[in-house]
């Protein structure tokens, strides 16, 4: 996976930013130049990061072509990602329609990202991409343990030790489960809001439009519910992506996610 330079964090010590900007009572304004990657801030840092990251290609890829998506679950990375676009033009769309969109329970933090990324240079600026690569890792580098946050939480460490405290645990939060719309593809669906009367013979017919329909399962202790199972998660992103919000009574639509693995 390649990798971007992430900004410094704007920690705050003794009325400076930790990145050389003076702090001011005004609020914070857009940056006035764009770039193809967007920097997202203040993601929950629960969610693993292999399942934040198809959520975020699945929630941007509405905007336009998705050329990478970068987290990590480091300390200087936790919370944040990068995800960069074919044109700074739909990474400029994408930021003014999504940002505050609320990713599991917390509203996105974006901005434009102040380098381009790797997957960026190398599709567009191919030539340049070597010595894009080289300027990277140096600055990679020499910001290694120069990152505020880093430096902050270590000296906290260090006073806590020297105190002889003993630091309190931290209280377990309750895990966040994903919600149904960024559930990764796979051969089977998930199918709600049914109407009580709906039978299997109904669901067969609307579901083997589509080829390679292996099994539809009904629930029947929970009767606005059923699993309709594929050959392949191919085919089962096609009946997905057609008849998510179908009419089948002719007034409530239906839900159809992916269903958990």
């Amino acid at each position: 996976m390649s990798e971007v330079a992430a900004p410094p964090a704007p920690v705050a010590m003794d009325g400076i930013i930790a990145d050389g900007a003076p702090t001011t009572s005004e609020a914070p304004t857009e940056p006035e130049y764009t770039s193809e990657t967007l920097y997202i801030q203040n993601l929950n840092e629960k969610i693993k990061i292999d399942v934040l990251k198809t959520s975020l290609r699945s929630l941007f890829k509405a905007y336009g072509e998705v050329l990478d998506v970068v987290a990590h679950g480091n300390l200087r990375m936790r919370g944040q990602a990068f995800v960069s676009f074919a044109s700074p033009e739909i990474a400029a769309k994408a930021l003014k329609e999504v940002k505050g969109f609320p990713l599991y329970s917390k509203p996105m933090q974006i901005s434009f990202a102040r380098t381009r990324s790797d997957a960026v240079v190398k599709k567009l600026d191919a030539d340049n991409y070597e010595s894009h690569k080289a300027r990277r890792v140096e600055h990679k580098k020499k910001t290694r343990y120069s990152n505020p946050l880093k430096q902050k939480l270590k000296a906290k460490r260090l006073a806590t030790e020297m105190d002889g405290v003993v630091p309190t645990p931290a209280v377990k939060r309750p895990n966040v489960q994903m919600p149904d719309e960024y559930l990764p593809p796979n051969k089977i669906l998930f199918l709600q809001n049914l109407p009580e009367n709906v039978t299997k013979d109904q669901l067969v017919s609307l579901f083997s439009q589509y080829p390679n329909l292996y099994e539809v399962r009904l629930i029947p202790t929970k009767k606005d519910i059923a699993f309709i199972e594929y050959v392949d998660e191919t085919s089962a992103g096609v009946a997905k992506d057609a008849l998510h919000n179908y009419k089948l009574d002719g007034e409530n639509k239906i839900k159809l996610t992916f269903a958990r693995k």
